[in-house]
């Protein structure tokens, strides 16, 4: 017997958003999900599995309009017509409360209620599914502790949406212990909630996260997809991963601490492109981030550079990947080759503009006079320097605050190497 356990679908959220970048994909961004959702209900029928189990997040909250529903029913139908069963939860962002909207679903299709746990069974299966819903998005009762007693003989799957101890980067939605569930006498328990893969045994019970079906942003980097289970009667013999994701966000961090120049951090950022194909398989399009780290040379002309350098890595990567390579953001995360602390122990000039770049953000009057002062050292500078103390002057007093500390190593950098 093998059944598809998923989660964390999200289906039609706003990946739109992120058509706001520039060169985006903004067609793959904005149907991710679905594409995402349909080649599972392909894998699903394509491995003849038995049932299908969704535990929760299946929707983003209420739709827009009725197209997302109509769409979720178009892939039930496709499963109705392969006589597969889906068993739907309800978690924090389609609870009850946040569907404003229903549409009738086909007959395959069962969705575990809210006021208390229920047992869906499947009797040629000798399979019974417990689960709960949410009622409100902010649930932070225990749920499991509702469920009920499992079936002797039988395969038992508790379906959940929880936050599960040890996953402080998620709400506390539904929480729990693994020592509770596996204590429930459940030989599987499907989760939601937390969008990273994990299977884990406690004892004789394999609690597992199938993780997100698609990656939305760089915090959700790496493979994505679903879980397909194995099971000998009310055993538990292998949980393995489908992939499913459509596009597949990574983050490439590049030390360039031997860089003298920008050319030289262009060319090490090429070196490390060189070698993605081999590292991430290619098999599907790429939203690749790019980090620049180390103390380097090149500080003060990285941060200077502004769109030359997206310019110059977007085209090593369109070189690299093609179309199947997008460059979503260049961070820089660099430092300048002569320390903050080595220019502060000079007594100099340098460190007393160092000590007032410090001080800035805490003071609105100081803010303004920098501001004021700034604006007239532009007019008499000449470049490199120019350029990072424009990035104050030409700024009102009250953003300085919010990019004194980006700017005050190159500024500081930059002034160091011209005396």
């Amino acid at each position: 017997m093998r059944f598809i356990h998923t989660a964390d679908i999200h289906l039609d959220s706003p990946l739109a958003g992120l058509a706001a970048y520039r060169d985006a994909p903004v067609e793959l961004l904005r149907t991710a999900t679905r594409e995402a959702f349909q080649a599972l209900i392909t894998e699903a029928i394509h491995e003849r599995v038995d049932f299908m189990v969704i535990a929760g997040d299946l929707y983003d909250g209420s739709w827009r309009d009725f197209h997302t529903g109509i769409y979720f029913a178009r892939q039930m139908g496709r499963l109705n017509a392969a006589g597969i069963p889906c068993f739907v939860l309800l978690g924090n962002h389609d609870a009850e409360s946040e569907m404003t909207r229903q549409l009738e679903l086909p007959p395959n299709v069962q969705r575990f209620a809210a006021d208390k746990a229920q047992t869906f069974e499947l009797p040629a299966l000798r399979v019974a599914l417990h689960g709960r819903s949410f009622r409100q998005a902010a649930t932070t009762e225990n749920l499991a502790a509702s469920y009920p007693p499992a079936r002797a003989g039988w395969l038992n799957i508790g379906v959940l949406h929880t936050a599960l101890e040890g996953h402080a980067s998620h709400q506390r939605y539904a929480p729990c212990t693994r020592g509770e569930l596996a204590a429930r006498g459940y030989q599987y328990w499907a989760l939601g909630h937390v969008h990273e893969h994990s299977v884990e045994q406690v004892g004789g019970t394999t609690i597992a996260f199938p993780g997100n079906l698609q990656g939305r942003h760089i915090r959700e980097p790496g493979p994505r997809g679903a879980l397909l289970v194995e099971a000998d009667g009310p055993d538990i013999q292998r949980v393995s991963r489908l992939h499913t994701d459509v596009l597949r966000w990574h983050e490439l961090a590049v030390d360039v601490s031997g860089a003298r120049s920008m050319a030289d951090a262009v060319r090490l950022c090429g070196q490390q492109l060189q070698a993605l194909p081999d590292q991430l398989g290619w098999s599907c399009p790429v939203a690749l981030r790019v980090m620049l780290l180390g103390r380097s040379e090149a500080h003060g002309e990285l941060f200077a550079a502004g769109d030359h350098l997206r310019a110059e890595l977007m085209a090593q990567a369109a070189a690299v990947g093609g179309d199947g390579l997008w460059l979503e953001k260049v961070k820089l995360r660099t430092e300048p080759a002569v320390s903050a602390e080595t220019l502060a122990a000079r007594g100099d000039a340098v460190a007393d503009l160092q000590q007032v770049l410090a001080t800035a953000a805490d003071d609105a009057a100081l803010l303004k006079e920098i501001d004021d002062e700034l604006q007239l050292l532009v007019a008499k500078l000449e470049r490199p320097v120019c350029d990072a103390v424009a990035d104050i002057a030409l700024l009102r007093a009250g953003r300085v605050a919010e990019i004194v500390e980006r700017v005050r190593p190159a500024l500081l950098a930059q002034i160091s190497e011209q005396g």
